[in-house]
């Protein structure tokens, strides 16, 4: 009765019994979504990875978050907060546990109801890529997000279930490792023929074996209850500063010392998976999607640096080396005085500055950076 303490007339106390409604839906339902179920690599890892003890692709040591509350490495690849604590922030949501910090403990409870993240430094389209270093995306959706469905049918009933995973909002953040994969060489003796007969395909066919895959792999999601889907496109991964330095050192760019096979495979990625999901919401008229070309906006910002407040778009604020880009981030890594004004923390993942300016946009923004939909119109669609 607090809240309709301070009411006077009738009018201002309809009001206020509307304003408290509203008030106790948002503390039950717990943001504009009911959950967010995380997928994909690096960019949205919040600690899956630290679970693989004997994986060189872990971010649970310093420097990594040096800007993080009580400067703690949780697993992020970042000075700080990464794309999703962002969005999940702008959902009115908390930013959705690590699946494999809480499996052994969730399955009695509501918190996969809240949303979970599965998302895995190193994690591609292709199992191939970073194989036995990471929970694939195939392992995240088979395996973890499966078990997660059956438990959420088990608890709620399945006509629920399929309502409350209806509302929510699936993120899917994959791609850039399979062209790093694709474009790094690497000693001939490392090569089984599995994975000579996929690095040796022209870009073009790369590509589309990739959106095969990956049309099968959403297909499945959809099959398990996906019904809005947030996915992340490749950012201009010949830009990052690992690839910069790569190309410098072999001579693989035209301009603007990116590498330009990389960048053309990203542009080209890009457009697969636009085709893809437009094909998929035909296919399915109750799947809505939003598209973040991270391509695009990364590219806008990479030419006209200081119109979108950067100072350095090059080097990686956190490493060793000619820009910092001659090993990864780690204890004994120099790091830069002003996160704030770089564009990348390591050898290939953004700054939490970044990370925030690219929500920004994908949630708010418009097409071309961000289409058919943004995020905050997805989130509104009636169901």
């Amino acid at each position: 009765m607090g809240r309709l303490s301070s009411c006077k007339s009738t009018a201002s106390l309809l009001l206020c019994v509307a304003v408290s409604f509203l008030a106790e839906l948002v503390l039950v339902h717990g943001g504009l979504v009911p959950a967010l179920y995380v997928l994909g690599d690096s960019q949205a890892d919040v600690g899956n990875n630290n679970h693989l003890q004997l994986s060189p692709l872990r971010a649970n040591f310093p420097r990594n978050g040096i800007d993080y509350p009580g400067q703690q490495a949780t697993g992020r690849f970042s000075n700080g907060h990464n794309f999703v604590d962002f969005l999940a922030g702008s959902l009115g949501l908390a930013s959705p546990p690590a699946y494999h910090s809480i499996r052994d403990t969730a399955g009695s409870n509501s918190t996969y109801l809240d949303g979970i993240n599965f998302a895995s430094g190193g994690a591609g389209v292709c199992d191939l890529t970073n194989k036995g270093q990471c929970f694939s995306f195939d392992h995240q959706i088979e395996c973890d997000y499966s078990s997660v469905h059956s438990e959420l049918v088990r608890q709620l009933g399945q006509p629920q279930a399929t309502d409350h995973l209806s509302k929510s909002i699936f993120v899917v953040a994959i791609g850039g490792n399979d062209i790093i994969f694709r474009a790094l060489p690497r000693p001939a003796v490392d090569l089984t023929a599995e994975v000579l007969a996929v690095i040796s395909l022209p870009p073009q066919e790369f590509i589309d074996s990739l959106a095969q895959t990956l049309r099968r792999q959403l297909q499945r999601l959809y099959d398990l209850g996906m019904r809005r889907l947030f996915f992340v496109g490749a950012a201009p991964i010949g830009c990052v500063p690992l690839m910069r330095e790569l190309s410098l050192s072999r001579r693989l760019t035209t301009a603007g010392g990116c590498h330009d096979g990389a960048n053309d495979m990203s542009a080209r990625y890009n457009a697969a998976v636009r085709s893809l999901l437009g094909d998929m919401s035909t296919q399915h008229q109750d799947l809505q999607y939003a598209f973040f070309d991270t391509y695009t906006t990364l590219m806008q910002h990479i030419k006209e640096p200081e119109a979108n407040g950067y100072a350095e778009v090059k080097a990686a604020c956190c490493g060793l080396g000619d820009n910092n880009a001659m090993y990864r981030c780690g204890r004994v890594s120099t790091v830069c005085p002003n996160r704030t004004n770089h564009m990348f923390w390591d050898l290939v993942h953004p700054t939490e500055t970044t990370s925030r300016r690219l929500t920004g946009i994908a949630f708010d923004g418009s097409s071309p950076l961000v289409s058919p939909i943004n995020v905050r119109t997805l989130v509104s669609q009636e169901r």
